[in-house]
Order: C-alpha cells, then sequence, then structure tokens
C-alpha cells in the first residue's frame, strides 16, 4: 500500500485522498478495520510535521462511526490538538465524498531525540 498526504499550511491539515481496493477488505466488501486505524495512524502522525519534530505514535484510540466500503473514494485528515511538552495530540478522520464521517481516531504521539534513534 502506498499511501502518499499533502500538506495544507492554511487548513494545518496533512489531507490523503484514496480508492482503497478489495484486497485491504475485513469481509463483505468492506475495509479491514486495522487497514482504517493504519490510515488513522499515518495521517495522525504526519501532523507532526507542523511541529517540526521527529515523534512516535505512544496511543491510538480508533471509533468506528460507518463501515466503509472497498472502491470508493474516502478523505483521510489528520490534525493537530495540542501540545503538552513531549506529548503530541493529534486527531484524524475518515469521510466519504459527501464528507460523511466513516471513522475517526486519537493519538498521542512522543517526541524522540531524532540524532539518538537515527539509523545506524
Amino acid at each position: 500500500m502506498q499511501l502518499s498526504f499533502e500538506q495544507d499550511d492554511e487548513r494545518q491539515r496533512i489531507v490523503g485522498r484514496f480508492r482503497v481496493s478489495e484486497e485491504y477488505q475485513g469481509g463483505s466488501g468492506f475495509l479491514h478495520g486495522g487497514i482504517i486505524a493504519l490510515l488513522l495512524d499515518e495521517v495522525m502522525s504526519k501532523a507532526t510535521r507542523f511541529h517540526g519534530e521527529l515523534a512516535v505514535t505512544a496511543d491510538l484510540r480508533v471509533e468506528y462511526l460507518r463501515p466503509i466500503r472497498v472502491n470508493t473514494d474516502i478523505v483521510v485528515e489528520g490534525f493537530v490538538k495540542r501540545r503538552d511538552g513531549r506529548q503530541l495530540y493529534h486527531e484524524g478522520e475518515i469521510r466519504n465524498a459527501a464528507g460523511d464521517l466513516l471513522a475517526r481516531g486519537q493519538g498521542r504521539f512522543v517526541v524522540i531525540d531524532r540524532e539518538k534513534y537515527q539509523a545506524r
């Protein structure tokens, strides 16, 4: 799965537009819950761009509001809610083309020292 996101500086949001294939279905033509969680985690983690720091997921919460059909257009958005020291609190949403909210997530990300954790 290749995911690409755009950074909307004006709205302070990370945005991805996708059409996920049946390869990622959980059953009966609907997107697997783990894929929904992956999309929300990824878009929320990208919101760390607005902080200019490197952070990792410490906590992830997902609300599955409506089933998401495979092969339909969805919009995934992530944004910053607040910061408390090294703790970053972000939220994410998945909507269909009509703008209906299908799933949402809340994540806590911890800023890490880039040099300390840099690949060796």
